[in-house]
């Protein structure tokens, strides 16, 4: 099991890694060309929106075909929209490729996700997939704007453009040996109805809700504290830092989390990060001092980071066997609706609010949500079993 989720993470890394490198890089030369910000905002959400759309979709293609099929299609749609802004490196083209670069990772998150679900053989060894997996974001989040970034300094936005047209085609180099599990039964496919079905499910709606508001908060803080450190004066490094500090705790939580995977509980957990997420958003926009934001930011990166593994794995757990890929679907499409909407939802508040406003009332609401989430249930018997190829 180990070599294959190594596969897993390492394809994930780099297909996106691709995204995550034009997400820095297209705005930066979109400005660099006289565009405006409100212009930049709109090419950024092309990222997401594309994954808003394609999420469920993605999600029954998985359930159809497995991993390498929707692997295939993601490397060819993201090298060549890479590719054509390296060919064209105008603004419409930047567009287009913001949408190829969104779909793609949208099929490969979903398929990789749905895969690694099928490799654990009990619910400790499912958290520990999914801990493991989570941490692939993490590394890729940093490896894409790093290279794209040395190679503008060094040669020029082609240049990286095309480094990062490369990285795909590593991606599908990871797994094309990976032996695909048994397909999904063709009945059980059309008997399943719309995926909205899914909903139905009192426990699948109460994780649905708790993961938003959970990814809500994710985009509050990226959003929102360079906002607050604006008002207070400090200097983009040290609001760079401050952001830094967050994702590096995320990651460290991740790495610890296989290991922690036998003494937690989903509900427990995400529970606990809900309530100190209220706590530790009613605290930041009392304080003043540069390292007590940051102390502030990594407290917040080891609530939120420790999050994604738990509702992966209790998603796998209520979801049945063979819809797992439609469900994975649903959740990729609420956490990108989201990260479309709720910028624009708090730049608007905090116009007339206040910042530090926006802060206590998402953190309310976050924290009168966590008893939602201790009453999160997996019905009994739903323990997965490792499907043998």
């Amino acid at each position: 099991m180990r070599s294959d989720l190594a596969r897993l993470i390492a394809a994930q890394i780099c297909l996106h890694a691709c995204m995550t490198g034009f997400r820095m890089a297209a705005p930066l030369m979109a400005l660099r060309q006289g565009y405006s910000p409100a212009a930049v905002g709109m090419l950024l959400a092309l990222f997401a929106l594309a994954q808003v759309f394609l999420a469920l979709p993605s999600g029954r293609y998985a359930d159809r075909r497995g991993l390498k099929k929707p692997l295939w299609l993601a490397t060819w749609v993201a090298i060549i929209g890479a590719l054509l802004s390296v060919a064209f490196p105008v603004f419409p083209v930047l567009c287009l490729t913001a949408l190829t670069c969104g779909a793609a990772t949208c099929l490969t998150m979903t398929a990789v996700q749905r895969h690694a679900g099928r490799l654990a053989g009990g619910v400790t060894e499912l958290r520990q997939v999914f801990s493991w997996m989570a941490i692939g974001p993490s590394i890729s989040n940093f490896l894409g704007p790093f290279a794209a970034g040395v190679m503008i300094d060094s040669f020029g936005f082609r240049a990286a453009f095309l480094l990062l047209a490369l990285l795909p085609s590593l991606a599908w180099f990871w797994v094309r040996r990976t032996v695909e599990h048994e397909p999904v039964a063709p009945e059980l496919r059309q008997s399943s109805g719309s995926s909205w079905n899914l909903l139905r499910d009192k426990g699948f709606r109460k994780l649905m809700l708790v993961n938003w508001m959970l990814s809500s908060c994710w985009d509050v803080h990226t959003f929102l504290v360079p906002v607050l450190g604006h008002e207070r004066g400090l200097s983009a490094t040290v609001i760079g830092t401050i952001l830094g500090a967050f994702a590096l705790a995320a990651t460290a939580i991740r790495v610890l989390m296989p290991w922690l995977a036998a003494h937690l509980r989903e509900s427990v957990v995400i529970g606990t990060a809900m309530l100190c997420t209220a706590v530790l958003f009613a605290l930041y926009p009392l304080v003043q001092g540069v390292w007590a934001m940051a102390a502030l930011s990594v407290l917040l990166g080891f609530a939120l980071g420790s999050v994604q593994p738990m509702i992966m794995s209790t998603l796998h757990q209520m979801t049945p066997h063979h819809r797992h890929g439609e469900a994975l679907g649903l959740r990729a499409m609420a956490i990108n609706g989201s990260s479309v909407l709720m910028p624009l939802l708090f730049g608007s508040a905090g116009a007339l609010v206040g910042v530090g406003a926006v802060f206590w009332l998402v953190g309310a609401a976050v924290g009168l949500g966590a008893p939602l989430a201790w009453t999160i249930r997996v019905p009994a018997g739903e323990a997965p079993q490792r499907e043998r190829p």
